[in-house]
């Protein structure tokens, strides 16, 4: 396996490190537009073995597809591995299958919302420009594995669990991320310092939540239409405490648009598919500002004669989410809460999660948490897929594959793993606690 990875950030940063500890590739291209940050990770990364020459690094502009497509086969990529934020989805894609090789990435081709009825029908979704191309790459004899960050990700591979080896019928799929991260300036005083990318954060949080019900999907023969299940809600819709382990608690969590709930349906069988994530009083108010005042837009503004994006400026004061691990304290959890009947006839709700403390990571990676996280998923499954335990064509979700090698993989104690356990615990099959 070769792999070329777009995007040497935090997320693409901590992936490098933690794939350098592993066997299964031959080569690992480390590109970015900017080549000094690229020689950083490889330098870094190659530093933590012995050795080690894998690692190479490269100047990319992710916005054009015939570069990627250029600097995948000048190093004979077998696999693309997106590592930059959504807006470059598609010329990554593209790129990759130009370039004859298989892709990933840790979020979806954008969606917009539909331009009359936004907070009650979808327009075009998270990921409809990629699925509408699975064909083509199924023809090809290509591979696309969408969505295998954490959430999504992690997530997706747990909703597989679940429907295999844990329920016979499931009510509802619904992840739930939550955290007690806090960040200090340099005088100790908290300080407001998303975790991951502002630019991010505003559009999956301000653009409508999607959720999915079989019964909408349901048609009058009895066949299921998983696109006529999608629908929508307005922003920080349905609150809801959410308990969530290892000491962070509950947490006030919302609906917030993401990709587990376009792709879960259409591989597992279940009534709804929610997304919550635990947003808080203080970040929920400052987006509602942000919209109020017109700074989530993308679209250009004349400021003193040049043009600017808002919703770059907003992202562009805040502190860059790879640089405030030292500065952090605290747990992030992602997981996936699952209500239906268990496997026994009974009842039953279950929290599959996945925890990491910074310090942890910190320590062992110089990776704050939350990106951390987000990394070592991808990176699991490029070892699955080089190892022949995850294949496939066409363009597919995690929860298309089997869940029990990767969670293992991920479980199991290095060098025979990763080392990063999982978790599952028993919950009351009531739902949880609503916020009026």
């Amino acid at each position: 396996m070769r792999v070329l990875m777009i995007g040497a950030g935090g997320v693409g940063d901590a992936a490098a490190k933690i794939a350098v500890e592993r066997d299964f590739f031959e080569q690992w291209v480390v590109a970015d537009h900017d080549l000094g940050r690229a020689e950083a990770t490889v330098a870094s990364a190659s530093g933590r073995k012995g050795g080690e020459s894998r690692l190479v690094a490269a100047q990319v502009d992710a916005s054009d597809g015939e570069a990627v497509a250029a600097l995948a086969r000048e190093h004979r990529a077998t696999h693309v591995f997106n590592a930059v934020d959504p807006r470059f989805v598609m010329p990554i894609f593209a790129g990759a299958r130009a370039a004859g090789a298989d892709y990933l990435d840790m979020a979806m081709s954008l969606s917009r919302p539909h331009p009359e009825r936004p907070y009650e029908e979808v327009g075009v979704k998270l990921g409809d420009e990629q699925l509408a191309q699975a064909g083509e790459w199924e023809a090809d004899g290509r591979l696309a594995l969408v969505g295998i960050g954490v959430e999504p990700g992690l997530s997706d591979v747990f909703a597989r669990h679940a429907a295999d080896e844990l329920f016979s019928e499931i009510d509802e799929l619904g992840t739930r991320d939550g955290a007690n991260l806090v960040v200090h300036d340099e005088d100790g005083n908290e300080v407001f310092a998303p975790g991951f990318s502002m630019w991010t954060i505003i559009e999956e949080c301000l653009n409508p939540p999607v959720v999915w019900e079989r019964e909408r999907a349901t048609q009058p023969d009895g066949s299921v239409d998983v696109e006529a299940g999608f629908f929508t809600l307005p922003p920080f819709a349905e609150p809801e405490v959410f308990d969530f382990p290892e000491g962070i608690g509950p947490v006030e969590c919302v609906h917030v648009e993401h990709e587990e709930v376009l792709l879960m349906p259409r591989w597992v069988e279940a009534q709804r598919v929610t997304f919550k994530y635990g947003l808080g009083e203080e970040m929920i108010a400052m987006l509602r500002q942000l919209r109020a005042l017109g700074l989530d837009s993308t679209e250009p503004v004349r400021v003193k004669g040049v043009e600017v994006s808002p919703r770059d400026v907003v992202a562009a004061c805040l502190p860059d989410p790879a640089t405030i691990g030292p500065r952090m304290t605290g747990k992030t959890c992602a997981g996936l809460y699952v209500t239906g009947t268990g496997t026994d006839g009974q009842p039953r709700a279950v929290y599959l999660y996945h925890v990491v403390d910074n310090e942890t990571s910190m320590r062992e990676y110089d990776a704050q948490a939350v990106v951390w996280q987000t990394a070592i998923n991808p990176v699991v499954a490029l070892e699955l897929l080089a190892k022949g335990e995850w294949s496939g064509t066409g363009v597919l979700g995690p929860e298309a594959f089997p869940a029990r090698p990767f969670l293992d993989l991920l479980a199991a104690e290095k060098p025979e793993g990763y080392g990063s356990p999982w978790g599952i615990e028993e919950r009351d099959p009531s739902p949880p606690s609503s916020l009026p």
